[in-house]
């Protein structure tokens, strides 16, 4: 029999390994720089306001980040930040671009099983090199058919990576860490959506739970993966 479910697209960032936990510890220390110019709770609102307007300019990822902080930086100090904290934000940028990678619990062990029996995409948002690294480093690109590094997720974008890669949005399954990028469009491909939420996730990928959509799958952990693609896949 033809399997059901033949291809699976994997987010990477807070899914398959740590990400958000070192932009939170780069905050920290971001706060703790310019503690003498604004209380931590305003600084966070600044800097969340900068990151997201420009997301159109820099993208997802560590350097749009650090250019966020650079502006919030400028923004709070009316232009005189010292050079030392701009040479101490950036410092703060390329450690985070050298961290090691930690992967999620179960995510190795999951992600080869998956691979002998599917079509694994890797479908993630992010600066291009940063993420070559970190898959390299986290030993699973191996295993992965398809890398597909994309500036957004759209509905649009799950049609066009699960049509390339393998048999359409009908017969693909999206898991990751975030409602809004992961879930919500995928389903609305006709795709079907598993949420393993993190700790952590960054505000501006909240969403609400679809209501209703028999495709919609949560999961504690990716512990459970296994089972629930060889229930969809007989």
């Amino acid at each position: 029999m033809t399997s059901r479910l033949t291809t699976i697209g994997f987010d990477a960032d807070d899914t398959l390994w740590q990400n958000e936990a070192f932009f939170r510890l780069t905050q920290d220390r971001f706060a703790e720089l310019l503690a003498d110019h604004a209380d931590r709770a305003h600084l966070d609102t600044r800097l969340l306001a900068a990151e997201t307007r420009n997301l159109g300019h820099y993208g997802f990822g560590i350097k749009g980040f650090m250019l966020s902080m650079i502006e919030t930086a400028i923004e709070v100090t009316e232009g005189r930040v010292p050079a030392s904290v701009i040479g101490e934000i950036l410092t703060a940028g390329q450690d985070m671009l050298r961290h090691p990678i930690e992967l999620m619990p179960h995510a190795g062990d999951v992600v080869k099983e998956l691979s002998a029996r599917h079509r694994l995409v890797l479908i993630t948002k992010g600066d291009l090199l940063d993420q070559e690294r970190k898959l390299a480093q986290s030993g699973l690109g191996e295993m992965f058919d398809a890398v597909e590094i994309v500036s957004d997720k759209s509905r649009a974008t799950y049609e066009r990576i699960f049509a390339r890669h393998g048999d359409g949005a009908a017969r693909a399954m999206m898991v990751g860490n975030s409602m809004k990028s992961d879930v919500r469009p995928a389903l609305e491909a006709g795709s079907w959506g598993v949420f393993v939420p993190h700790g952590l996730t960054w505000s501006v990928e909240h969403a609400e739970a679809p209501e209703g959509q028999e495709r919609f799958h949560e999961l504690p952990d990716l512990g459970g993966l296994p089972a629930l693609v060889a229930d969809l896949s007989g």
